[in-house]
Formats: C-alpha cells, structure tokens, sequence
C-alpha cells in the first residue's frame, strides 16, 4: 500500500475546474514534485493535500487513512510557504520551538528538539537571532527547522526556493535534496522551475490545466516525454511540424528527414521535438548546411540560434575553452539516431 494516495480528486470553485480527477500513489520516504505553469492546478492540489482546501470530490489517504475532511492541525503535515511565514517578532529559536509548544510539548524538550532542528539545517550558530537579521537563505533553512521539528509523516513545498538568487537557489537544491534523503521524510515539492525539479526529485508529475500530462522519474521525462507540452516545458527543446512522405520519411519544412519506424500512414502529420545539446555543430564534414544567426556565451556552454532547411534552430555546445562558432558563419549539423522524440499530432 502507498504511504500517500491521491484518488480520483477534484476541486472545482463555481464553474472552474482547478483540478480534475488526479490519481497518484506516493511511497515512504519519496520526493515527488508537482511542475507546470501557473493556473495548472499544482498549488491546489498541494493545499488539499495539506487541509487548507476541501475537495470537491476524491479522496486523500495517508498511511491508510482518510484525511479528505481532516482539518489542518489534525493532519501534522509539515509546511514551507514561498513566504516562509516566520513570525518577526521571535527568535529563530523560539519559531522552530513554536509549533511544538502549539502541541503541548514541554518546554525543555520543545527547546531542546528545536535546537536540533536548527543544527541540522546548519543553523546552530543563528539560534538566538530574529528573522530581519538573517538572509532569505538564513530564513529559508529556519522555516524547514520549523516544519521538520514536528516529525511531520509528509513534508509539503510550497515554490520554497523562489525568493532566493539564483546562486543561492542552486546551493538549497543540493542542500535541501541532501536533508530530506537523510531524514527520510515523504516530500511533496510544487514547483514551476523544471531544473528545481529534476535536480530534487524521484518522480515528478508535470500538470496542464488541471490535469496530470505525465509521471516519470526526471531521466525518463526529459528523454521521452510523451506530449509536445511536456517536451517544451521540461527544459528546452526545438519542436517540428512534420508530414509523412513514406514508412521511413518525413518532410520538415523543406527538408526530407529518415525516420524509420515512425508508425503513421503516408500524408499524416506529426510533430517532432529533439534537444539543443543532441545536435552536434562542425566547421565542416557532414550533416545539414546552417547558418549562425546569434551565438550567446553561457560560461559551461554556448547557445547558438541557427537557420537551414528545417528552419531556426536552438543548438547547444560545451565550452571546450576554444573560441566558438561567430554569428554569420556557417557550419554543419549533426544529430544522433534516436535523438528525436515522435508525437502523433502537430500543433
């Protein structure tokens, strides 16, 4: 049985459906992240999960049990807003001790776990300062203490990382991934940013408009992902309108592409998606004439926009540390077999 079932679940507000029959198993100990755009449903269906929302219809099971209609408190799901909510006028102690004291906890041991609980987020030496003298990531680290202080069974991730920069942001993945697979807590992480969820996740459920597009570890989502949609909005990708010519040919633009084992009958369309970083770009040699149109220096890579038969596209190079490709020259462009990705409908 699932440590977390979501089943069937609906949440409807006047005529709008927020989310539409969602149906998912979560493990013990599992880091699932909810990913999609905003207004895809992924924020209601966390604040169902929490209790701040009743649903429509469905059910919530945790361990077992019905918490459809559980109030909040009851549920002892630990929580992280984007807003970290602390409260200003108490130390970074006391907000950690302050949900434990909300369940009767002694004094002594309530000081004592939170202590802990700030140790852990490496904290220990902030104890005793207020929330307007510490740094977003200093806050951050004391709303998880205060969310982990309580043992909570499921630990909810309300875009917890949002407000930090970027390098800062980068460094909490890690952390936080870290702290959570040696806690073992079950993990529930709503996100927008997809490299937030790939980098954090064990399976991540990517939303559309109230409904879930596809479940996939983060490996087997960005290689085969199973829509247009999931293809663009996890990580970048250069999307094609084809036409069927034969069993082992399609047109893209004015460029005949082999593609054996396509599956579709000679005059349909489909749409094709492959990945900046599976092209392949020489001075010379083989592969399809193109030209350089804009050339953008990232430091670890290159991203160059190109033009040829297929059209513009995104294609992405490792900085090897010799100079790159200049805008207005012309190369060549190579791609693995397999490297495509097949969707039976164009857009």
């Amino acid at each position: 049985m699932s440590f977390l079932s979501l089943k069937n679940l609906n949440k409807q507000f006047g005529d709008f459906t927020a989310v539409r029959d969602m149906t998912l198993s979560i493990e013990k100990g599992e880091f699932v992240s909810l990913l999609g755009p905003s207004g895809c449903g992924k924020t209601t269906t966390l604040q169902m999960i929490a209790g701040l929302l009743e649903p429509t219809s469905g059910q919530i099971l945790l361990d077992g049990r019905d918490i459809s209609h559980t109030p909040p408190n009851k549920r002892g799901l630990g929580i992280v807003f984007q807003s970290y909510a602390l409260f200003p006028h108490m130390s970074a102690l006391d907000n950690v001790a302050f949900g434990l004291e909300m369940r009767g906890v002694g004094k002594a041991e309530r000081q004592d776990r939170a202590r802990k609980a700030l140790e852990q987020v490496k904290l220990g030496q902030f104890m005793h300062r207020f929330p307007k003298e510490m740094s977003g990531g200093q806050r951050q680290r004391v709303a998880l203490a205060r969310a982990l202080v309580i043992e909570p069974p499921v630990l909810l991730l309300d875009e917890p990382l949002s407000n930090l920069d970027a390098k800062l942001r980068e460094d909490m993945r890690l952390e936080l991934r870290l702290l959570q697979q040696e806690i073992g807590v079950t993990t529930i992480l709503v996100t927008h940013d997809q490299e937030e969820a790939l980098s954090m996740s064990d399976r991540i459920v990517v939303m559309k408009e109230g409904e879930m597009e596809q479940i996939a570890a983060p490996l087997d989502l960005y290689e085969r992902p199973v829509s247009p949609f999931v293809s663009d909005f996890v990580g970048k990708t250069n999307l094609f309108n084809a036409e069927i010519i034969d069993a082992d040919h399609v047109k893209v633009a004015e460029h005949i592409l082999l593609l054996p084992g396509h599956g579709m009958v000679t005059g349909a369309s489909m749409q094709l998606s492959i990945r900046p970083e599976k092209f392949a770009l020489s001075p010379q040699g083989d592969g399809d004439e193109v030209q350089v149109e804009a050339a953008i220096f990232h430091g670890a890579n290159w991203l160059y926009r190109v033009r040829g038969a297929m059209g513009e596209l995104f294609v992405t190079q490792p900085n090897t540390g010799a100079p790159g490709f200049a805008r207005g020259q012309t190369a060549r462009l190579t791609w693995p077999d397999g490297a495509l990705s097949m969707f039976a409908e164009a857009s």
